[in-house]
């Protein structure tokens, strides 16, 4: 089963988390999907990962770039994994069609949203009852993550 991680983004946009995020994923030697709802989102999500710090880096590419599998990071609208990801971020509500393809899972929905959040929740009970292990971390007051029961 893939270990999912739902991100309730309340202080922070996901264009300031998300890259942080893959920062770590490809620290650890792993390759990403970032799943996102249409494809003008996956060209701002691209933009963001290209302006999110000026001193940082982070190789990415989408279906107008090509090759996807020279891309550690990959940005999408479609149920895809055309660079051998391991880890999925899904964003903009959008949950991937097989996880079972995937090692994790990041689940990062916008929580000052109550639609996102109930969607969420729904997104939740489908995994559980698929059996996934879960984990939900939710911002401090000082942005920091805390991991929920």
């Amino acid at each position: 089963m893939t270990e999912i991680a739902f991100y309730h983004l309340q202080k922070s946009p996901l264009e300031t988390v998300l890259p942080r995020l893959l920062i770590r994923t490809l620290d650890s030697g792993k390759r990403a999907i970032v799943l996102a709802g249409s494809e003008e989102r996956v060209e701002h999500l691209t933009s963001a990962l290209w302006t999110f710090d000026q001193d940082a880096w982070l190789p990415h590419g989408n279906k107008k770039d090509g090759r996807a599998d020279e891309q550690p990071i990959w940005l999408t609208h479609t149920n895809e994994n055309p660079n051998g990801a391991s880890f999925l971020f899904q964003t903009d509500g959008v949950a991937a069609d097989d996880l079972a393809v995937f090692e994790r899972c990041f689940d990062l929905f916008d929580g000052n949203d109550p639609s996102a959040v109930d969607a969420a929740r729904a997104r939740w009970s489908t995994f559980k009852a698929a059996g996934h292990t879960l984990t939900y971390w939710q911002q401090d007051e000082r942005g920091t993550w805390k991991q929920k029961s």
